[in-house]
């Protein structure tokens, strides 16, 4: 949420279209444990209860369950982007079976892969400079340096993004430096590095009443 808040909803402003982050979830708990149901709630009551304004979603790959629409035939790709297209296809079958199609024409599915943090090393060196650890610049370029992009970097409970870095930055707080160094970096590093998180804001921007710059 502070990314979207911090980070996407200034850039985005510029552009006249105004970004709401909505904590996935019940008042009485927020955040964490994606389940299909707690998204479809939060996504038919974002639908209806603005008939005027798009929905999107921003969930992490790594943490979903096993039985979230597409992850297990998802597991079964090879190329990335293949999965997350299976698991956004798929999300959206299962949306139309709950959701009228004229409100769901206004959703826009997305998962990051593999994980927000992944995003972070599009610049190794300015995130470990942003986050106050210079010295973890050349780990962190290696980690780097192992996949073909930073969207690459996998998603298991022991090589997934954020456990990398935790492993390396013990002290490393996922909110608060995740977006101190996604500023530092920029979006336009980022959009470089990334291209289906590039693709999704690329969709966003076609929203805008403004051109494209």
């Amino acid at each position: 949420m502070r990314f979207v808040k911090n980070v996407l909803a200034l850039e985005f402003g510029r552009r006249q279209v105004f970004l709401h982050p909505v904590t996935i979830g019940s008042q009485r708990k927020k955040g964490g444990n994606v389940t299909f149901d707690r998204l479809y709630r939060n996504i038919r009551n974002q639908l209806l209860n603005n008939r005027r304004a798009y929905c999107t979603a921003f969930i992490d790959y790594y943490g979903l369950p096993s039985d979230f629409p597409g992850k297990h035939s998802a597991s079964t790709k090879q190329a990335l982007s293949e999965k997350a297209d299976t698991v956004c296809n798929e999300l959206m079958i299962r949306l139309e079976h709950r959701i009228e199609s004229a409100p769901l024409q206004r959703f826009i599915p997305y998962v990051q892969m593999h994980e927000f943090e992944g995003l972070l090393f599009s610049h190794p060196a300015t995130f470990a400079t942003s986050i106050g650890l210079p010295e973890l610049r050349s780990d962190f370029a290696e980690i780097r340096n192992e996949f073909e992009t930073p969207e690459h970097i996998n998603d298991s409970s022991v090589t997934a993004p954020s456990k990398r870095i935790l492993e390396l930055a013990p002290g490393y707080e996922k909110p608060l430096m995740g977006v101190i160094a996604a500023t530092a970096i920029g979006l336009d590093r980022i959009r470089q590095e990334c291209p289906l998180f590039s693709a999704w804001l690329a969709t966003l921007e076609r929203l805008s009443p403004l051109p494209a710059d």
